[in-house]
C-alpha cells in the first residue's frame, strides 16, 4: 500500500495489476463549499458533509471504474414529497436550516436523507453495461470472503450524517477490503429516526482479482422503530445499545429490496 499524491489519499493496486482501489478521507466541508453544493444539488446539505471524500475500485488496464462520492449520493435523495416522512420532528428540522442562512428550503424532499445510491460508473474503454442478474447465478462468495485470509487493504470512509434535529442519525459511509484474491465493498446508508422508523439500504460490490466480472448487489431494509424495540425487548437485549449499532440491526430487518446487477469487461 503507498499512500496517493495528495493528503489523504490511499490506493492499492492487486498483484496481477487488475485492479486498483482508492480512498480519499479530508475534513468536513466549508461554508462557501457547501453554499455552492446546496445549490448545485438543490436541498440543504447534512450537518456533516464530507464532500471531498470517495472510495473508488477500478480496472485499471479498461480504465473503467466504480466510485462513491457524496455529491452523487446526495444527488439521489428524493426532491419530491413522495417518500418523505411527515413527522413532528420534520418541522423543527426545516426551521433549524432556515435560521442557517445557507439556502431557504423552497421545495419538498426527503429530510432524512435516504438514498439509493449504488456508485457512480466510468466506463472508461469499456464497452459493457451493467446486466440484471440473480444471486445464484453470479454470488458474492460468502464462503470466501469468509475465510481466514490476510487483509491488504482496509478502509472505512464517511460521505455524509445528520442527526436529524437530535431525533436520530442518517449516515452514508464506505468500507472497503482487499485480500490476496478478491475485494468486497460495501457502501450503507443507516437511517435511525426514533419512535418512527430505521432502515438501511446497503450497496456491496465484489471482485475476483483475476477476473474482468464486478458484481453489485443492492438490498433495502426497513421496519417501524416500535415493531424492532419490542422485538429487542422480547429477545432481552439492550436496546439502546443495539439501536446505535447498525450491524446488530441489520439481520433484524424485514429485506423490502434486493436486487443483483453484473458488469462484464469485455
Amino acid at each position: 500500500m503507498a499512500p496517493g499524491p495528495h493528503a489523504g489519499v490511499q490506493s492499492f493496486t492487486s498483484k496481477n495489476g487488475q485492479w486498483r482501489v482508492t480512498t480519499r478521507k479530508q475534513p468536513i466541508l466549508k461554508a462557501d463549499p457547501i453554499e455552492e453544493l446546496s445549490k448545485k444539488i438543490g436541498i440543504p446539505i447534512p450537518e456533516m458533509i464530507f464532500g471531498d471524500n470517495f472510495v473508488s475500485v477500478q480496472h485499471v488496464p479498461s480504465g473503467w471504474t466504480l466510485d462513491f462520492n457524496a455529491t452523487d449520493a446526495l444527488d439521489r435523495v428524493s426532491k419530491t414529497e413522495e417518500g418523505m416522512l411527515q413527522v413532528a420532528v420534520a418541522d423543527a428540522w426545516k426551521k433549524d436550516r432556515d435560521t442557517e442562512g445557507v439556502q431557504q428550503v423552497v421545495k419538498p424532499f426527503d429530510w432524512s436523507y435516504s438514498t439509493d445510491y449504488k456508485g457512480t460508473t466510468h466506463h472508461g474503454d469499456s464497452k459493457g453495461k451493467w446486466q440484471a442478474t440473480d444471486q445464484s447465478s453470479h454470488p458474492i462468495r460468502t464462503d470466501l470472503l469468509s475465510r481466514p485470509d490476510p487483509i491488504l487493504f482496509f478502509d472505512s470512509v464517511d460521505l455524509y450524517e445528520d442527526e436529524l434535529a437530535d431525533n436520530g442519525i442518517g449516515l452514508l459511509s464506505i468500507k472497503v477490503r482487499v485480500m490476496p484474491e478478491r475485494l468486497l465493498l460495501l457502501s450503507r446508508f443507516f437511517l435511525r429516526l426514533d419512535g418512527v422508523v430505521v432502515r438501511m439500504r446497503d450497496t456491496r460490490v465484489y471482485v475476483e482479482h483475476d477476473s474482468k466480472r464486478v458484481i453489485r448487489q443492492y438490498t433495502a431494509k426497513e421496519g417501524k422503530y416500535d415493531e424492532l424495540q419490542e422485538k429487542l425487548r422480547g429477545m432481552r437485549e439492550n436496546v439502546a445499545e443495539v439501536f446505535r449499532d447498525a450491524n446488530a440491526l441489520a439481520p433484524l430487518l424485514p429485506t423490502i429490496e434486493d436486487r443483483t446487477e453484473v458488469y462484464e469487461i469485455p
